[in-house]
């Protein structure tokens, strides 16, 4: 890999790790803690307020999506610059 197309591929791992921190923190600290009391209104799951869903479950949940993205996502970028396995 030229290190031209080396610093494409690094940038580009970059935004898709920088992506998925931002989903991650907004779920996990805006929606878990910042947006709790707004979200308790919303009752879930026979009556358990949402905010508290959120700082409980929803952000282990939300994390174990973004690790199979950031693995399907990563598997498509290797591709794209012809440094994936075989």
């Amino acid at each position: 890999m030229s290190s031209e197309s080396s610093g494409e591929y690094w940038k580009a791992n970059i935004r898709l790790v920088s992506g998925c921190l931002v989903v991650w923190f907004i779920v996990s600290y805006g929606c878990g803690i910042l947006f709790a009391p707004a979200l308790n209104s919303i009752r879930i799951l026979g009556g358990y307020p949402l905010g508290f869903w959120f700082a409980q479950q929803g952000s282990i949940y939300t994390f174990v999506v973004l690790i199979f993205f950031y693995a399907w996502r990563m598997n498509k970028l290797d591709e794209k610059f012809g440094v994936q396995e075989d």
